[in-house]
């Protein structure tokens, strides 16, 4: 069952990828979900959350305005956990703990529910890397 009270952010520059992502959560019963579209906004809101969110999205692309997405979301304290899309170019470390990176360009039903259990159960994250295409 999930916890409805859990705080999920989504980073994408697309409005319309947002939607679509914030509708597959709405329909596993996710609704504390907040979109943004740049870093301008992602960065305050995580930096100065009243408390962390349990789970940051963010597409990969927006690496390219010269932030280290994997970095920021694993040692962010704010962060319980992150999940980058989309992720094409930066090599992932071997061993992730809270973090997970897909190479999908946006994540489908079957990835976000399992990233939803591991988090609901308060499970670390077993495997690192989701590639779906």
């Amino acid at each position: 069952m999930p916890d409805k009270s859990l705080r999920i952010l989504i980073a994408d520059v697309q409005h319309f990828n947002c939607l679509r992502i914030e509708r597959l959560f709405n329909q596993l019963g996710y609704f504390r979900v907040a979109p943004v579209h740049n870093l301008d906004e992602l960065l305050p809101l995580v930096e100065y959350a009243g408390e962390p969110l349990d789970l940051v999205l963010v597409n990969g692309a927006m690496a390219s305005e010269g932030l280290d997405l994997f970095s920021f979301l694993a040692d962010n304290p704010q962060v319980h956990h992150g999940f980058i899309f989309n992720e094409q170019q930066v090599p992932v470390p071997p061993v992730a703990g809270k973090v997970q990176v897909s190479q999908a360009v946006l994540p489908d039903l079957a990835s976000i529910t399992q990233l939803m259990s591991a988090i609901d159960c308060g499970l670390p994250f077993v495997g690192t890397v989701i590639s779906v295409r």
